[in-house]
């Protein structure tokens, strides 16, 4: 029997959960095994896929991942050609779901796959967004704690899109909500604002974010600060505005100095001559003004790299029509995890 329609919603809908993976050869198999558990035992009335997209990764994360293919059929994997980061492998995956809900989570078990069935309750009560919060992440440092608070303290202060603390890329989207994330193209990405942004029905449920089950965070203090950049940048002018403001604000000091020095002159006979206060003025001037050039490089920047054109992720590696079925895939996945074995030997 076909499926069937309640409301808007199938008796028996497919979940597809999406997983970029960047150097997880520890740990990827278990977040395999945990995230199927929870599917078989707790959603035992929808189908599921699993999307696995490797981000160029350099171990053996790839291998591991056909030889996940091999086994299970409800398994897919993609793998682009380089490093393209987070956010694009996060949206590759999206654009190839195909369920009638789709799960985003990372593939280090800090998301924890436990929450996937309230996850998908929630959805079924009417929601298209269930956004996964973060409420405490253990073993944090306390660098990591203090800059996450101000980056969406200030994110909120200046964008008209409301982000809560301690949200993550954890969250599942329905299918309406999925098409129109995945109607915009822009190539600097911030998932979490851009599904906040779309404003469809929306539930948050808090978790506490477990240690990494195996290896090292590959966001480091760069990639985080840029990840905030292009936070702040996709979704604010205000920087912009700001400088304008900024910039009446001195000239008005300016007219006002003037006004000291002409009532000065005229009444006092003179003003007190020195080099300090001329050349601190001029050094202050002066970086404002290539403080304010480079916010709007910022902007001119990311208008020149929409304007390229070129596309947002390639693949070396997609599922072959029907691979799944013949030996092909085991037989390639066995031959790659025996050249990650050689590889590592040394």
């Amino acid at each position: 029997m076909g499926l069937h329609e309640t409301g808007s919603q199938p008796l028996r809908p497919k979940i597809c959960i999406v997983s970029p993976c960047f150097d997880e050869e520890e740990v990827i198999a278990r977040f395999y095994e945990e995230t199927k558990r929870v599917l078989q035992q707790s959603c035992g009335d929808c189908s599921h896929e699993l999307i696995f997209v490797d981000d160029g990764s350099r171990d053996g994360t790839l291998a591991r991942l056909n030889a996940i293919a091999a086994r299970d059929p409800c398994v897919t994997v993609f793998s682009l050609t380089r490093n393209f980061g987070h956010q694009v492998a996060l949206t590759a995956g999206l654009d190839h779901a195909r369920g009638d809900a789709v799960i985003v989570m990372d593939s280090d078990l800090q998301h924890p796959p436990e929450l996937i069935p309230e996850m998908i309750r929630l959805w079924r009560e009417g929601n298209d967004v269930v956004a996964a919060v973060r409420k405490f992440t253990r073993g944090a440092s306390a660098f990591k704690n203090v800059t996450s608070l101000g980056f969406y303290a200030l994110f909120n202060f200046l964008s008209e899109t409301r982000i809560s603390a301690g949200s993550a890329d954890f969250c599942l989207l329905s299918r309406r909500a999925l098409e129109a994330v995945s109607r915009m193209p822009e190539r600097h990405r911030f998932l979490r604002g851009m599904i906040a942004w779309i404003g469809f029905p929306r539930v948050e449920l808090p978790y506490e974010a477990a240690r990494r089950a195996a290896g090292r965070s590959k966001y480091t203090v760069g990639k985080m600060m840029r990840l905030a950049l292009d936070a702040l940048f996709a979704f604010t002018g205000e920087p912009v505005r700001f400088t304008a403001r900024v910039g009446m604000f001195v000239m008005g000091c300016g007219f006002l100095y003037l006004l000291y020095v002409v009532l000065t002159t005229l009444f006092v006979g003179g003003t007190d001559k020195g080099w300090p206060s001329l050349i601190c003025t001029v050094l202050i001037l002066g970086g404002l003004q290539l403080f304010c050039i480079g916010l709007l490089g910022e902007y001119l920047v990311r208008v020149y790299e929409e304007a390229k054109g070129r596309p947002l992720y390639l693949f070396k590696q997609t599922p072959r029509r029907g691979e799944r079925s013949a030996d092909g895939l085991r037989a390639r996945a066995a031959d790659e995890l025996e050249r990650s074995s050689s590889a590592h030997d040394p």
